[in-house]
């Protein structure tokens, strides 16, 4: 079990608590965001509300194979964020987000050291630990993305 306290303590870090490799997390950097400007472009980097969209999707899907579906995601749909419109739009894709990385988080903390080790889905997309690893590198890897587009959002008010 202690490999899967491990990875639920770095998703956790990365996603809602953590403050030690990045100095923030999702969280924190989302919740602190008014919609305006969440949706506003910046150059040609994406918005944060669709890399915020971007993440959700993927730990959505995941979710749903850890709880015994199918693997349904797809990497196409995975910027077809709908309309962000209103300050309610951004706040209910945040609550989505965080319900999700809550639930993300449990169902990795509820999987046995045993468990990682076993092919995810099908053989070609690895096993259970190098695709939680993937949403821990992923999730780093936008998460510094967002922090960056934040600041260039904020210093032009």
């Amino acid at each position: 079990m202690q490999r899967i306290k491990e990875l639920a303590s770095r998703l956790n870090e990365v996603l809602l608590n953590g403050h030690w490799i990045a100095n923030t997390n999702f969280k924190s950097q989302i919740e602190s965001v008014t919609w305006k400007q969440a949706t506003q472009k910046v150059g040609t980097l994406n918005t944060i509300a669709l890399l915020t969209f971007h993440v959700n999707y993927y730990l959505a899907g995941l979710i749903k194979v850890f709880k015994g579906g199918g693997l349904e995601i797809r990497d196409k749909y995975s910027f077809e964020l709908p309309p962000i419109e209103s300050e309610a739009d951004w706040q209910r894709l945040v609550n989505e987000f965080m319900v999700n990385s809550e639930m993300f988080v449990k169902e990795v903390a509820n999987l046995s050291d045993d468990k990682l080790d076993e092919p995810f889905v099908d053989v070609k997309y690895g096993t259970y630990l190098r695709n939680i690893e993937g949403v821990i590198e992923h999730s780093y890897y936008h998460l510094g993305q967002i922090s960056l587009i934040k600041k260039l959002v904020t210093e032009s008010e």
